[in-house]
């Protein structure tokens, strides 16, 4: 369990901060700004599930959950050690993205197919929701740029590839399951 007695440390002071396997690194470094993009995620949802009533603030509490689950792999280097860590550290894992395609799958039934590409907006949890959307893909392509150069957890990119999409189709679901979808209308204001 974790227990935060003092919240300021001071040792951030210098530009540096500590990773879970207490590697001290730039406060730049791609593997802080991944994991400080799933926790910017993360406050998006807090914002949407102002909005959020019944089944959908059930799902984004535990979206919040999980991305702090990602959020603590994300910050876990060295994936190779766990094995010998003495305890086992918290991965993402494909259980986690099952269970959202399902959700996806499940709200879209109730969707009509889209003929063209909605803008950002309608219901205010709708609205929050595509601000979900775009900063989780954020966090996907600082994931993936940190992949390139050292090893992650594969299910850590595919859930937030996921939850881009889960954020699109709730944020439909949301506008009165696409009733109140604001559609885009090419060249409009020419």
């Amino acid at each position: 369990m974790v227990r935060l007695d003092k919240i300021y440390t001071r040792k951030g002071d210098s530009g540096k901060t500590a990773l879970g396997n207490g590697a001290r690194v730039a406060k730049h470094d791609p593997r802080v700004n991944a994991y400080g993009t799933v926790d910017e995620t993360n406050s998006c949802v807090g914002l949407a599930r102002l909005h959020a009533t019944g089944d959908m603030d059930v799902a984004l509490a535990r979206i919040q959950n999980d991305l702090f689950d990602l959020g603590a792999d994300l910050c876990r280097p060295d994936m190779a050690r766990d094995k010998d860590a003495e305890y086992q550290p918290l991965r993402a894992n494909d259980a986690q993205v099952a269970r959202l395609e399902a959700e996806i799958d499940e709200m879209n039934t109730e969707l009509a197919p889209l003929s063209s590409f909605i803008l950002p907006g309608g219901t205010p949890v709708a609205a929050h929701l595509h601000l979900c959307r775009t900063v989780s893909r954020r966090a996907e392509r600082l994931a993936v740029e940190l992949a390139e150069s050292e090893d992650i957890n594969p299910a850590v990119i595919q859930y937030l590839n996921r939850l881009s999409d889960w954020f699109f189709v709730a944020s439909r679901w949301a506008n009165e399951k696409g009733a109140s979808d604001v559609l885009w209308v090419p060249g409009a204001n020419r």
